[in-house]
C-alpha cells in the first residue's frame, strides 16, 4: 500500500469552484476573468464545467483540485471555504 488516499472526485451538482473564487486570467466568454461570487459563463446548468478537459480551460481552474478540507460535506461548505480563502488572499486596497 502506498499510504496515499484516493483522489477526491468533484461532488455532482456542486460548482462551488466555478462560482466562489475570482479568476484573473481570461476565460472563453469572459476575457477579463470573473469576480468572486459570480458563476463562470462556462458553468453548465448541471453545475459542470463546459471546458473540463479542454485546452482552453484556464490553468487556475485545472489547478484547483477537490480536497476534503475545501469541499467539506456539502456544496454550502465548499462555497463558504472558498469564499473565506478568497477574502484572505485578496490584494489589499
Amino acid at each position: 500500500m502506498s499510504g496515499q488516499a484516493a483522489p477526491l472526485a468533484c461532488r455532482p451538482g456542486c460548482g462551488a469552484c466555478c462560482i466562489a473564487p475570482s479568476i484573473t486570467s481570461p476565460i472563453p466568454g469572459m476575457p477579463d476573468g470573473k469576480p468572486a461570487g459570480m458563476p463562470c459563463v462556462q458553468l453548465l446548468p448541471d453545475m459542470r464545467c463546459a471546458l473540463f478537459g479542454q485546452p482552453t480551460r484556464p490553468a487556475f481552474c485545472g489547478g484547483l483540485q477537490p480536497q476534503a478540507e475545501m469541499c467539506g460535506d456539502t456544496r454550502a461548505d465548499a462555497i463558504a471555504w472558498l469564499t473565506r480563502l478568497e477574502a484572505v488572499t485578496a490584494p489589499a486596497g
